[in-house]
């Protein structure tokens, strides 16, 4: 009451003086831009050491002489700016090395994490196929125009989740025993018409270069020469949903703009003659696949094993180019991506992003906590959320917590819009890059003068996305 008479009358209060500093510090250094701000605690000022948000600690890092902060306004600001007791710091640059080592974020995640309990690994194989027969015994059963497009949906879903658990099986993950791991990995991922070995070494391959332009393997930005090297049919189609996310089998044919080879040829640049036998192999169990498919056609009809087969697989298909996509794009915020000595491992898999997917976390495995999963793919994925929440205070800011999604993950179609509309290349030379938006891309008329014109070639180009 008294503060706000006598500012009613133009005299400021006189400023207030603590024996100790309650509101914190700031520092004088023209080095250091960003307030710094302290707060008591029961330790002794021997230990300086930041533990969290959870533990107030004093802590010393100022080289230049300390002045008091007061005021209301600044009072007001840094309550604004506090989070769980933690001053957020406003200037925050996700390129910059991080202050943490990897051995420090694998410290932090509990032993047991890395434990992999191939029984477990196992019941949810049993469970998985058991729904996607279930489903399919029930469509043809029903053989209704109702059920069929909810069929599609589920059972789309689960050949995704098929995938999940042989993506285990390529990373190791999934038991100790490489027989076993190549044995369901072939049988899960022929099935869903995935060469099992060719795209395991590819997907090591970017998990190997995460974060790097040029060498990454999958879903990595195009650098501006390649981009403007292409035809506006592939432009459109590689940025025009729902294009991009039909991309995944044309991929395995020809990989990414850039990029030569097939993960069905042993004799791709994809691999080393060591792996030739491995990709004949998978190559051989596709082509075996394929051959069964043909031949229900003509027992059970083309049409129903459309309804039964087809539509599931592009579903499929759409799951994985959606969800793969967005661990890499979309995020609020412009991550950066490396080349040259600045990339490096835990950098690049910094880049990475966790996503939220409702109920369909469950379905497919907790594929979603994919920053961990990047940094040490060898963790199990019934251990990842463990895991993650572990390593979360090591982390710091270079974590950034997904938004909560609904039952079903809608919202993550606005990520993928708006990412595709402004994430079209990066600099040429520049050792950390940033998306680029070529402005003509959205543009209404240029969209109209390239959507005529589609032919069988043009499907080419957009199959190397």
């Amino acid at each position: 009451m008294a503060s706000w008479v006598l500012s009613e009358s133009g005299i400021r209060p006189l400023p207030h003086i603590y024996s100790r500093p309650r509101t914190g510090f700031i520092s004088n250094s023209k080095n250091n831009q960003s307030r710094i701000r302290f707060f008591h605690s029961n330790q002794s000022k021997t230990d300086l050491k930041f533990r969290g948000s959870k533990e107030r600690i004093w802590a010393l890092r100022v080289s230049a002489p300390l002045r008091v902060a007061y005021g209301e306004e600044e009072e007001r600001e840094e309550i604004s700016n506090r989070v769980n007791g933690v001053v957020e710091e406003p200037d925050f640059d996700p390129g910059a090395p991080p202050p943490f080592k990897l051995a420090d974020i694998r410290a932090a995640i509990p032993k047991h994490c890395w434990v992999k309990d191939p029984w477990r690994s196992m019941s949810y194989v049993v469970r998985d196929v058991v729904v996607v027969f279930g489903l399919a015994a029930a469509a043809a059963y029903l053989n209704n125009w109702v059920v069929w497009p909810l069929y599609w949906a589920a059972q789309g879903t689960m050949f995704w989740a098929l995938f999940v658990l042989g993506h285990d099986c390529g990373h190791g993950s999934f038991s100790n025993n490489p027989k076993l791991n190549s044995v369901v990995g072939h049988i899960l991922h022929s099935s869903i018409l995935v060469p099992y070995h060719g795209w395991r070494i590819s997907h090591r391959t970017h998990h190997q270069n995460h974060g790097h332009v040029e060498n990454d393997e999958s879903w990595h930005p195009l650098p501006e020469r390649i981009y403007k090297n292409l035809d506006n049919i592939t432009r459109l189609l590689r940025f025009t949903v729902p294009f991009p996310m039909l991309a995944y089998p044309f991929y395995l044919w020809g990989r990414s703009p850039g990029k030569t080879g097939s993960h069905f040829d042993p004799n791709s640049d994809l691999f080393v003659p060591s792996e030739r036998k491995d990709v004949i192999t998978s190559t051989v169990c596709w082509i075996a696949m394929a051959a069964l498919l043909v031949g229900l056609s003509f027992v059970m009809g083309s049409i129903q094993m459309l309804k039964l087969y087809g539509v599931p697989y592009w579903i499929f298909v759409t799951w994985l180019d959606f969800v793969t996509y967005l661990h890499h794009h979309g995020h609020e915020d412009k991550l950066p991506w490396y080349r040259g000595k600045e990339w490096s491992y835990l950098r690049g898999g910094l880049t990475t992003l966790d996503r939220d997917y409702g109920w369909i976390n469950n379905i497919h495995h907790d594929i979603g906590t994919h920053v961990i999963h990047h940094l040490f793919p060898q963790i199990p994925h019934y251990h990842l959320i463990e895991a993650t929440e572990a390593a979360k205070p090591v982390l710091g800011k270079y974590y950034r917590e997904p938004k909560k999604s609904t039952p079903l993950p809608f919202h993550l179609i606005g990520s993928l819009l708006r990412s595709l509309k402004k994430d079209h290349f990066v600099n040429d030379t520049d050792e950390i890059v940033y998306y680029q938006t070529d402005p003509q891309l959205s543009s209404s008329e240029w969209q109209a003068k390239t959507g005529n014109g589609f032919t069988s070639s043009t499907l080419n180009p957009f199959a190397q996305l």
